[in-house]
């Protein structure tokens, strides 16, 4: 598999729920072009091969904790669980006689050395039999490694499974595999004690020799990993300051962010950070409107710099669910008390604004409603329509929460046909956990994939300035690009109070345009970049542009 001049994307992902993480496959498995490496745990999950038998899984998956899921991959029935790595290549993989026995052959290769570096040397195959197993030519063959794969079109999906120090009694309630005498080991079972890291790194590290001949490696991971100098981070911020035993400080720490660092809450903003405060009429006659119909705008209550600007163009984005929200992301000022109940009547409300406004293009976004069964999703399925009936010539626009990833819910949105669908990454992938703590960023990922699967044109944003690079920033940008976003903004992160997260730096008004001209090269159709940029600024033009770059593309393919 020769990827000479090319780059493999590792991504660290931590904890993700298989059937985001399959979501995430597939879009990266369509794009084509580029090759990632996802590496992840899973929740406990029982997944069956297109081959399964159902009388191997033994028992109720709910009644242990555990989903059952179907996969597309070969083989039949398997476990992923907690001290399981998880390794999915979506690779190009050169087609022709053989080619997937050589692709299996590829992976088994690359754990049988990984797993050998750290000190498990007895490794290898079984004939007859796809994986890895311990002594295997021993009267007691055992298997470390589960390898299942599918490849479509040149491109390859699923991949490995490596028991670390999973619980192995997850496996005595399916016969994995359908092998019904042979053993299930760990690497902690053949006493080796090495730790998620440890196992990572040696994958890692050996990728190139049999994944990725020839390409480099660009490697982005979920959070730091706890060692010596998150360590010494960690007690730098305790004995320095008493505020560092709040959870946001920990979660600093974790992704290796000094909260004690940063810009000061009282410092002056730099000039291009300043937004310009026009209060004119029709300024207070939308607030009026907004007040008049019971309503609430997230221009208001999330503090938009852009809000002067943007009502006076007569615009403005609703926030529907109510104003209380179940997450308390470390940059938003949102109230997070316990939410009230939904109001029947806020989409007409919604509705009759946008018609009192006579808007061309309306913004509906919302509080995350972790308590709803549908995360709020029929909500925004309810505004759409209701628009559309008072306003039939307004495009609609909704920034949704990611509805914990739920299948039915995101359909919901979806299928109520938006013009265009949001959905926020918000920050680069070791920052998630400090940034949205309820969050994730393959679910993100995951929700932005099945937008642009369901036809929707499909937009995200990063907010800059808390504590990232510009390295992860391109690299966020690459994904987002991969599984099909469209439109994205990005915008300086403006500190809304003290207990909020730090301002880590200014990120200038160049370096802005230069990440745009860098995702538009990508392919992203449409870049709004700036330090005042939100989600919702130019969002009318955002359309029109975007769908003019997209109809451009799809010509010049066509001709």
């Amino acid at each position: 598999m020769s990827l000479a001049g090319r780059e493999l994307h590792v991504r660290w992902l931590g904890r993700v729920r298989y059937r985001d993480a399959h979501v995430l496959q597939q879009a990266l498995c369509r794009a084509g072009g580029a090759e990632y490496l996802l590496l992840l745990e899973h929740p406990h999950v029982y997944t069956l091969g297109v081959r399964a038998k159902a009388e191997h899984v033994l028992v109720d998956p709910e009644s242990i904790g555990a989903e059952l899921v179907h996969a597309d991959r070969g083989g039949d029935v398997t476990y992923h669980g907690p001290g399981q790595l998880v390794g999915y290549p979506i690779l190009n993989v050169p087609m022709g006689l053989g080619a997937v026995p050589a692709h299996v052959h590829a992976i088994e290769q690359l754990v049988i050395d990984a797993i050998g570096d750290l000190g498990l040397e007895t490794a290898g195959r079984l004939q007859g039999y796809p994986g890895v197993w311990v002594d295997p030519d021993g009267p007691e063959p055992r298997k470390i490694c589960a390898v299942g794969v599918r490849i479509n079109r040149g491109r390859s999906m699923h991949g490995f499974a490596l028991n670390i120090e999973p619980d192995l009694s997850m496996f005595g309630h399916i016969i994995p595999c359908g092998l019904h005498d042979l053993g299930v080991t760990s690497i902690a079972a053949e006493g080796v004690k090495v730790t998620m890291r440890e196992v990572v790194e040696a994958i890692v590290r050996r990728a190139p020799d049999h994944l990725a001949r020839g390409a480099s490696i660009e490697r982005q991971d979920a959070s730091w990993w706890p060692g010596p100098a998150r360590n010494a981070l960690a007690v730098k911020v305790a004995d320095g300051a008493s505020r560092s035993t709040r959870a946001l400080d920990r979660r600093l720490v974790d992704a290796g962010v000094d909260p004690a660092h940063g810009v000061a809450l009282a410092s002056p903003k730099p000039e291009w950070a300043r937004a310009q405060v026009r209060i004119g009429p029709e300024l207070v006659r939308l607030r009026s409107t907004m007040r008049e119909l019971d309503l609430v705008t997230v221009c208001e209550e999330a503090g938009c710099p852009n809000i002067f600007e943007c009502w006076a163009d007569g615009t403005a984005t609703f926030m529907i669910n109510g104003e209380r929200c179940t997450r308390a992301c470390g940059f938003c000022q949102i109230d997070t008390r316990r939410p009230l109940p939904l109001d029947p009547g806020e989409p007409d409300r919604v509705a009759e604004a946008v018609t009192r406004m006579r808007l061309s293009h309306a913004v509906v976004t919302a509080v995350a409603r972790d308590d709803l069964a549908d995360g709020g999703a029929l909500a925004f399925a309810e505004t759409i329509a209701a628009i559309r009936r008072h306003s039939p010539g307004t495009t609609v626009e909704v920034l949704i929460p990611d509805c914990k990833g739920d299948e039915a819910a995101l359909s919901t949105v979806f299928d109520a046909r938006p013009d265009v669908l949001n959905h926020n990454l918000e920050t680069v992938n070791r920052l998630q956990r400090a940034v949205r703590p309820s969050a994730s960023y393959a679910r993100s990922l995951s929700v932005l994939a099945r937008s642009a699967s369901a036809g929707c044109t499909t937009k995200s944003g990063i907010i800059l300035g808390m504590g990232e690079t510009v390295t992860e920033v391109v690299a966020a940008l690459a994904d987002l690009g991969a599984v099909g976003v469209e439109i994205v903004t990005l915008g300086q992160y403006l500190r809304p109070t003290a207990a909020h997260l730090p301002v880590a730096r200014w990120w200038a008004p160049a370096e802005f345009e230069e990440l745009a001209a860098t995702a538009r090269a990508m392919g992203i159709a449409h870049v709004e970049a700036s330090p005042l940029t939100r989600s919702s600024y130019h969002a009318k033009r955002a359309v029109v542009a975007s769908s003019a770059a997209v109809a451009a593309t799809r010509g010049a393919e066509v001709s």
